[in-house]
């Protein structure tokens, strides 16, 4: 699984960058546009996408981020880079070395946990392919507020 697990954070660390690259020559009438159903700004999911990142790095290494950067105003672009290049190296190290029965420990909102690590690298990965619906804003035209009202859709096309 290690070698599997650093082959996806290689190329999520990879499209991080260029997805940095690209959106850093947007204007800042763009970065600030948002669309119903989605993360609020252009800049709010580019953020949130590498402090989560951090947060996992946090979670293996028992150094959880001190604050939370997202709840902070836009850090720039060069930070932003910053911060996806030093937690997307760590996490591919922390897949070579993670083995399928490692388990961490510790307590999340008070309470404690225990969770083999090899769901907490799975959840880094989907985490950025495919963000959870909470993070999905109630303002669909749909009124589902996440990207499945549009595939419950096209379910009742080809069903009918």
């Amino acid at each position: 699984m290690a070698s599997t697990a650093a082959e996806l954070f290689r190329h999520n660390l990879w499209a991080s960058l260029r997805l940095l690259d690209a959106c850093s020559k947007l204007g800042e009438d763009d970065l600030a546009a948002s669309a119903p159903g989605t993360y609020g700004a252009v800049r709010d999911p580019l953020t949130h996408l590498v402090t989560s990142e951090a947060r996992y790095v946090g979670e293996f290494t028992r150094r959880p981020p001190e604050t939370r950067p997202e709840d902070l105003p836009f850090a720039g672009f060069d930070a932003i880079r910053t911060s996806a290049t030093v937690s997307g190296e760590a996490l591919i190290e922390i897949a070579e070395r993670t083995q399928a029965a490692d388990v961490l420990r510790g307590t999340y909102r008070g309470a404690p946990y225990e969770i083999p690590s090899s769901v907490l690298l799975i959840q880094a990965i989907n985490h950025r392919y495919g963000a959870p619906r909470p993070h999905r804003q109630h303002s669909h035209p749909a009124g589902r507020g996440d990207a499945g009202a549009g595939r419950h859709r096209l379910r009742e096309r080809s069903n009918s």
